[in-house]
């Protein structure tokens, strides 16, 4: 029998936060070593598995996008849900849509002139295609009380109404076995998750819907409580910083090509980067306000700093992400192997 080798990080408690259900993790390669698809791996390990569960699927030679335009490696190509061992036929598994690389899907989403510079020949996955689903409106898998929502970056047990947040580079850390910050989200990630870009198939919005500079909550200093009671699973701040200084370095601008979400901001200010707050709209402006990251303090001038020393300071650097603890990722997301087949 072949063996279908995954992670997991079990319900229960990190450091006082609630981990809501199971959360699994498990690589295109190790499904197709054990003979499977993904579908067919979900399965399996839905049946191995008590409880309610979110289980994301990753391909680590693909690339996708976060929420504001920054291109990073790896990628989530399936998400399902589980609970006591079922996947819903109709609702529990939905796919992630590869996005062809084109000449003028950079000209319409110039974040991505990230793909041709740094990412050149690898594949492309975000959220799903909206004809290709059931559930209309929320990029979902749904079995019983597990939730696997917005393309696989939070999870809920729907019956206690308990979430957690779970950014991409995160679960990319648990994945690979690298540093991660468990906390409760707080009101400076909670602004930020609104800063989005215009994508085709987005991890939460499947048009193009909300560009560079403009706020997809929209609610001013109300956007500070949307997630702030939420517990997260992030990766380490130098990770985040990374990606961020090289999205920078490759030709995009904050509020530009790249959303004007707190982290970019600061990164970027402290780079002496470009930032076009000419774009940046009032609405989103309030709530950058309401968490410190005024137009006044943006515009401070500080020592620039190059790409390493943006990582070395990166917790000082970048805010966000209250009564957080660094955790290597090893210490939460276990090993697990079943027999298959």
């Amino acid at each position: 029998m072949a063996v279908l080798r995954y992670k997991i990080i079990p319900q229960g408690n990190i450091d006082g936060k609630t981990i809501p259900l199971n959360i699994v993790f498990v690589e295109k390669k190790d499904i197709e070593a054990a003979g499977l698809d993904s579908g067919q791996a979900i399965k399996e390990i839905a049946r191995n598995t008590p409880g309610a569960a979110g289980i994301n699927v990753f391909d680590t030679s693909a690339v996708t996008t976060t929420s504001d335009g920054i291109m990073v490696d790896g990628a989530i190509i399936c998400m399902g849900a589980s609970d006591k061992g079922k996947v819903n036929p109709d609702f529990g598994m939905l796919s992630m849509a590869e996005i062809p690389y084109s000449e003028e899907i950079v000209r319409e989403e110039p974040h991505l002139l990230q793909w041709k510079k740094s990412y050149s020949g690898r594949k492309l996955f975000r959220g799903p295609d909206p004809a290709k689903k059931i559930i209309p409106v929320h990029n979902v898998a749904i079995s019983g009380r597990a939730s696997n929502n917005n393309s696989a970056t939070e999870m809920m047990d729907i019956i206690t109404m308990e979430e957690i947040l779970l950014p991409f580079l995160g679960q990319m850390q648990c994945v690979t076995g690298g540093n991660v910050l468990v906390g409760m989200t707080g009101e400076t990630v909670s602004v930020g998750i609104g800063m989005t870009v215009a994508e085709k198939y987005g991890r939460v919005f499947p048009t193009r819907q909300f560009k560079a500079g403009q706020s997809a909550h929209n609610c001013g200093h109300y956007a500070t409580t949307l997630k702030r009671d939420i517990p997260c699973i992030v990766a380490e701040k130098s990770v985040l910083a990374f990606y961020i200084v090289k999205a920078i370095e490759s030709g995009c601008v904050p509020a530009r090509e790249l959303g004007c979400s707190p982290a970019v901001l600061c990164v970027a200010k402290h780079m002496g980067a470009e930032i076009d707050f000419s774009r940046i709209e009032d609405s989103a402006q309030a709530e950058l306000d309401a968490v410190g990251i005024t137009q006044a303090f943006l515009k401070e001038k500080v020592p620039p700093l190059n790409g390493k020393e943006i990582q070395e300071r990166a917790d000082e650097i970048i805010p966000g992400v209250d009564g957080a603890k660094k955790i290597n990722a090893k210490e939460i997301a276990l090993e697990r192997e079943i027999s298959v087949g």
